[in-house]
């Protein structure tokens, strides 16, 4: 609902007998009436201007360790309310394959966590040049911190800080192929620090953000290449040797 203050939940819809793993992620109410949670949103549509949808990811279907999951809360997009309302309550309680959502050879962002470097000076961080031996209190930093006006540090200055660790989108990251069995694409010995792909894959072309066992999300992309080959691309051949070498 739109208010003077942006915008307010009216309400929220818990599925059927949640699984036990969203204990680890959220506080799940105790006692709750689906049913009566999605009568009181339809009578709400009308000044309803966005449905948004929480989802939370499956790690036992995957070669981590891990337990808990990761939640993400994405909102619905086209049509009207009423169809966004309709077409939430039919993924309400189910799993979204990727097949639902994407296809083979469509463009995709790709948004990831960077590999955390921690904290770094500016050589490192912005590549600038290191300064001769002989110069004056520093070595691997600026000669200068900018000039006398403005009276402060733009933010244009190379300095020292955080780096990595930081959220990066990949635009237009083409899809190869969505398959089913992991075991098409399992190399020998499985891939370093991940193991084996259990479950289905999505092979995409290009580099992407991020390390091994952390969550990389895939949207819609923001920005579309002009000329796109509709036809998904012909996989002649998948190399499965170790990338250990062995």
């Amino acid at each position: 609902m739109k208010t003077p203050y942006g915008l307010q939940n009216i309400t929220e819809v818990w599925m059927k007998d949640p699984p036990a793993i969203l204990d680890r992620a959220l506080v799940l109410p105790d006692t709750f009436n689906t049913e009566a949670m999605l009568e009181k949103v339809q009578k709400n549509l009308d000044v309803t201007v966005a449905i948004r949808v929480v989802a939370a990811t499956q790690p036992s279907q995957t070669s981590l360790s891990k337990k808990k999951p990761e939640i993400s809360e994405i909102q619905i997009g086209g049509g009207t309310i009423l169809q966004q309302f309709e077409y939430a309550k039919q993924l309400l309680g189910k799993t979204v394959t990727p097949e639902e959502v994407f296809k083979d050879g469509q463009y995709t962002d790709v948004a990831a966590i960077t590999v955390g470097k921690g904290f770094q000076g500016p050589v490192k961080r912005w590549g600038v040049t290191i300064l001769q031996h002989k110069g004056r209190k520093t070595k691997r930093g600026i000669a200068t911190l900018g000039p006398w006006n403005p009276h402060h540090l733009m933010y244009s200055i190379p300095r020292a800080g955080q780096m990595g660790y930081h959220q990066r989108i990949e635009f237009n990251k083409r899809i190869l192929k969505i398959g089913k069995d992991g075991k098409e694409v399992n190399v020998k010995g499985g891939y370093i620090r991940y193991g084996e792909v259990k479950g289905p894959y999505i092979l995409i072309e290009g580099s992407v953000p991020g390390t091994e066992k952390r969550q990389i999300r895939l949207r819609v992309p923001a920005r579309p290449p002009r000329e796109a080959p509709e036809a998904p691309p012909q996989i002649t051949y998948i190399s499965l040797e170790s990338p250990q070498g062995k």
